[in-house]
């Protein structure tokens, strides 16, 4: 009995070495011409990889898009690759590419908000309507660029927020764009007995003296229209962004100063104090 299942173990032992062996024999070669074919793969999807982004280099064009153009190419070679590396071993691709194909058609309706997304960053880092340090108003929102991603436009303003926006909600709105600055509109009222040229020239001394006016563009400064209370005086300059309210602030408290020294009163509606004695 010891020998007949000695001799059992023996003949299995047997087998499994001639199976071992038939497959090498017979698979061998797949296996190294496989494993070859997508070790090359790897190497041409880096190299192309890499030509791609020096060619987007030399051209100027923004890294973000030159990182996901790289990428792309590379990760397409490499799928390539590895479907001729299966085929080489004998497995049929058919019946993968079809799945693939389903999980693509599935994946794409449920990320298709991400992938609208995507297209809107590549056209706006393309045709480049803003770059980052800009000053941007799109849908009512107002900020300096900060980031500009494939996914999403970051925005900072001068309370220190954040502001992520996707960029589907910017490619195709109506954009302003006022670059590093932003403008203020001011208006006051000076009595009819008041001397409007007067007022006029204090502003425009206040708004040349200040470092923090954008002198380039220029400020205006007259009379915007009349009504019961008195003269309407216009004020429009630019600042910069980051520090909007801040030199908002300290101009219209330069202003008032100025007006008050030269005895130019701001009235108020004689009626809105009856109507409330």
């Amino acid at each position: 009995m010891k020998e007949d299942h000695l001799q059992q173990e023996i003949q299995q032992l047997q087998n499994v070495y001639s199976l071992i062996t038939e497959f090498l024999v017979q698979y061998s070669f797949r296996l190294v011409g496989a494993l070859f074919i997508f070790l090359i793969g790897l190497w041409i999807a880096a190299k192309v990889s890499n030509l791609v982004t020096r060619q987007f280099e030399k051209h100027g064009i923004d890294l973000t898009l030159s990182s996901f153009v790289s990428n792309l190419v590379r990760i397409l070679i490499i799928i390539m690759v590895t479907i001729i590396s299966l085929g080489k071993l004998g497995i049929s691709i058919t019946p993968m590419v079809a799945a693939i194909g389903a999980a693509s058609l599935g994946a794409g309706l449920a990320i298709q908000g991400m992938l609208s997304n995507y297209a809107a960053g590549i056209t706006i880092i393309v045709t480049r309507p803003f770059i980052v340090g800009n000053t941007i108003t799109v849908k009512g929102v107002t900020g300096v660029v900060k980031d500009i991603f494939l996914g999403m436009t970051i925005l900072t303003n001068e309370e220190g927020e954040q502001i992520n926006i996707p960029n589907k909600h910017i490619v195709g709105e109506i954009l302003h764009n006022s670059f590093a600055n932003k403008l203020v509109e001011t208006q006051f009222n000076i009595s009819y007995q008041s001397d409007p040229e007067r007022v006029t020239e204090l502003a425009k001394e206040i708004l040349a003296a200040s470092p923090n006016v954008y002198q380039d563009k220029g400020a205006h400064v007259g009379i915007n229209g009349f009504n019961n209370i008195g003269i309407e005086i216009g004020i429009r300059y630019w600042v910069p962004t980051q520090t909007y309210y801040q030199d908002k602030y300290q101009t219209n408290l330069a202003i008032y100063k100025a007006l008050h020294s030269a005895g130019i009163e701001i009235p108020c509606h004689n009626a809105i104090y009856e109507k409330y004695t």
